[in-house]
């Protein structure tokens, strides 16, 4: 199975509720009730609008809005949708304080003063993008497409990063979200089966759901958590891995707190038990894998007992949960994960749990993993277009890969030692759109000094994140709840008899105010500025959006005539092709000099008086893009650090006292938060949530509350096949009242 993986190949690669009835009193935001008959009431008049599609967080439940006059007053589920249904979490119901957000950016700006310690100059869109084309253009001049690097992240930046790619060529381009998050589980899986495995788990039908570091309910996917709770509810056994009590931990009937880093062994160990006892699903094993000898052979080191003793954890909780796993299969929903990047070994652990699946044959059956049949829609963009490898910092002098598994795009510190060093050529302009590097990316030293020694910076966003304290020109966008954008497609597959698709494009539900622009607009202009105005694909967003739908036989008016989304009949999705094959041994990345079947690579371990920092999501945040909002501030302000209650009392600590932290490389945090005391995490860890302690003092509510986990990841852990980032290689102690305090071991 040959693994040539670009951008484009890779892209390419829950209740109903009055499904048929129209939504009542519907309007669409473009559209008003006369003033006239307002004046004649005598009040208000409440007013649904829909087409809305939340982004809160990537999720993109499908909403309605309530409107009292011009104001958007609420957001809820949009009853029609087989995702979400009617159901949308805190922060989508935040999401009104975050269009009216007094701190958000709301003209174009001019920094001139330094990077880091901006001053600020409001400025004309004109006047922003004359200088967007001088200073872009003049780089690219000099240096040449690739001495450009871009960070996108988010719907909005799908257009401009098409434009950046395709159309100026450059090929330095970095996406959290592949680098940092889940990149590393889709290319482990798609060197396993071909497929991404997304989170396509029917967990509303397993019999027992396995969890690996996954903590479901502290992310809140509605339909995913849906998904979820269907199933515990139905009657499946819960499984949780994770060193930390999580929410998913509090349902589960088996719980493991496992030794940070060696999830790898605990699934090496299940595989050969399984293997040896001859309880793994033979007929799939026959017809749909290859290599079971190597994987045999591979793991065979792998016993009970030894995974035991490298995990920290009973050999007959091990043998408890693969007995469990094999006496309810097929129907066992492993769940691959979202966010993976973990300790820098993640490709391989990934590759065993894609393995294990197979050996259990929950592929393509009800409660196992399964894609789904997603409706096809043409998405209209930039011209296509193919770079030059002799530029792309993936690529060696002998023409092979660095990181031969790597996601999509460049990874993050191929750009940044690059853009440093200047070596092999420079990268002396940044376009940064809708992330946060500063918070998304370990190392945050290495990425000032990236950005200090470029020639230009520019940054796009809603509101004024850390990053964007780092930008020449800084650029205010429109929300998603004030902008029509790309369209969301997808299934519902957990009813036994029927099955169906959705196609939803989100539609505004509020006009943008003050001078915020959209993604089509601006990117739009920064083409005209450079010379490209000419391969324009389209004028507007909303122009693009009903192009895209045409070749779906759709358009913006017809969805807005089916209140937001259109419904159409599915495809079985439990139908396994011919022609699946799990590859058990892969013999692309045996040639690669990587092991060809799952294997265990050893991570660091905490020096004395230290404990790994671990983190993860809240259910009331987004990471840090929702910090500022009131509503979310005033449910979780910090971010507690969950620390061992018997250590926490050797210690002197006790729930709500103040702490700081300094790491393994001397950084400390500038921030304190509290204490957490419980019995709920192991001796070795600490845990806190992920995003707190902005420093921009534009952000009002959110500046300098909690601290910030990812300043304290100052050792970036690589992953020798992806090039991802694994960040939970980092170890601290604590502050308290001034004084260091060690950890015991």
């Amino acid at each position: 199975m040959a693994f040539k993986l670009t951008r484009r190949t890779f892209l390419q690669s829950a209740a109903l509720a009055a499904m048929s009835a129209p939504l009542a009193k519907i309007a669409y935001a473009e559209s008003t009730l006369a003033p006239a008959a307002l004046e004649a009431k005598g009040t208000f008049a409440d007013e649904t609008v829909c087409g809305g599609i939340c982004e809160m967080c990537f999720w993109r439940c499908q909403i309605i809005g309530k409107k009292r006059g011009d104001r958007l007053v609420k957001l809820e589920g949009n009853p029609k949708s087989i995702d979400n249904g009617a159901a949308i979490c805190a922060r989508g119901n935040a999401g009104i304080q975050m269009l009216y957000d007094p701190d958000r950016l709301k003209y174009p700006l001019k920094n001139t003063g330094e990077r880091g310690k901006p001053v600020w100059k409001r400025i004309s869109w004109d006047e922003a993008f004359a200088e967007i084309g001088e200073k872009l253009g003049a780089a690219i001049k000099k240096y040449g497409a690739h001495g450009l690097c871009m960070f996108p992240h988010g719907a909005s930046a799908k257009y401009p990063m098409q434009f950046f790619d395709n159309i100026v060529g450059t090929p330095n381009i970095s996406e959290a979200s592949f680098f940092q998050c889940r990149g590393v589980r889709d290319t482990a899986y798609m060197s396993s089966t071909s497929i991404p495995p997304n989170e396509s788990v029917d967990m509303a039908n397993a019999k027992v759901i396995f969890l690996l570091g996954s903590h479901l309910g502290e992310n809140i996917h509605v339909s995913h958590i849906k998904n979820y709770i269907q199933g515990l509810q139905n009657g499946a056994k819960l499984i949780v891995v994770d060193p930390r009590y999580s929410a998913a931990a509090a349902k589960s009937d088996v719980w493991l707190a496992i030794k940070p880093g060696t999830d790898t062994a605990f699934l090496l160990a299940m595989i050969n038990y399984l293997i040896e006892k001859k309880k793994y699903q033979a007929d799939f094993v026959e017809n749909h894998t290859a290599g079971l000898d190597e994987l045999t052979v591979g793991v065979r080191e792998w016993t009970l007992a030894r995974a035991a003793a490298e995990c920290d954890l009973p050999a007959e909780k091990i043998q408890l949960v693969a007995d469990m796993l094999a006496e309810n299969a097929p129907n066992v929903s492993l769940h691959p994960g979202r966010h993976v990047s973990w300790y820098g070994n993640d490709f391989q652990r990934q590759r065993a749990l894609a393995c294990l699946t197979a050996l259990l044959g929950a592929y393509y059956v009800r409660g196992g993993w399964c894609p789904g049949k997603a409706p096809k829609v043409e998405e209209i963009g930039w011209a296509k277009s193919e770079h030059d490898e002799k530029f792309d910092l993936n690529i060696k002098e002998d023409g092979k890969r660095k990181y031969p598994f790597s996601p999509p795009g460049t990874p993050t510190d191929l750009i940044r030692d690059t853009a440093i060093s200047g070596n092999p050529y420079p990268i002396k302009a940044c376009v940064i759109w809708g992330q946060n590097p500063i918070q998304t990316i370990p190392d945050q030293e290495k990425t000032k000094n990236m950005l200090k020694q470029m020639d230009f910076v520019l940054c796009v966003d809603i509101q004024p994140t850390d990053i964007t304290m780092w930008a020449d020109i800084l650029l205010p966008q429109a929300s998603y709840l004030e902008r029509y954008d790309l369209i969301k497609t997808g299934v519902q597959w957990n009813l036994a008899d029927k099955h169906q698709q959705y196609i939803a494009a989100r539609m505004p539900l509020s006009p943008p105010l003050f001078e915020r622009k959209d993604q089509v607009f601006i990117t739009n202009a920064i083409a005209k500025a450079l010379g490209h105005g000419d391969k324009i694909p389209a004028e507007s967003l909303e122009q693009l959006v009903d192009k895209s739908l045409a070749a779906a036989g759709l358009s913006l008016s017809q969805l807005k005539k089916e209140d937001g989304i259109h419904i159409q009949d599915g495809k079985d999705p439990f139908v396994i092709p011919e022609d699946f094959e799990v590859l058990l041994f892969n013999e692309e990345i045996a040639d690669a000099g990587f092991p060809g079947v799952p294997t265990y690579i050893p991570v660091p371990q905490p020096p004395p008086g230290f404990a790994r920092l671990v983190y993860g999501r809240v259910q009331v945040h987004t990471f840090n893009r929702t910090q500022n909002n009131a509503w979310l501030h005033q449910e979780m302000p910090v971010n507690p650090l969950w620390i061992n209650d018997e250590t926490a009392a050797k210690l002197g600590l006790k729930d709500g006292d103040t702490v700081g932290f300094v790491n393994q490389d001397g950084v400390k945090s500038p921030t304190t938060t509290i204490v957490k005391a419980t019995p709920g995490i192991r001796k070795d860890v600490v845990y806190m949530a992920h995003g707190y302690g902005s420093k921009n003092p534009l952000l009002t509510v959110g500046v300098g509350a909690g601290v910030d986990d990812t300043q304290l990841i100052s050792k970036a852990s690589v992953d020798p096949e992806s090039g991802t980032h694994g960040m939970r290689n980092n170890f601290v102690q604590l502050i308290k009242d001034g004084k260091t305090l060690d950890i015991p071991a």
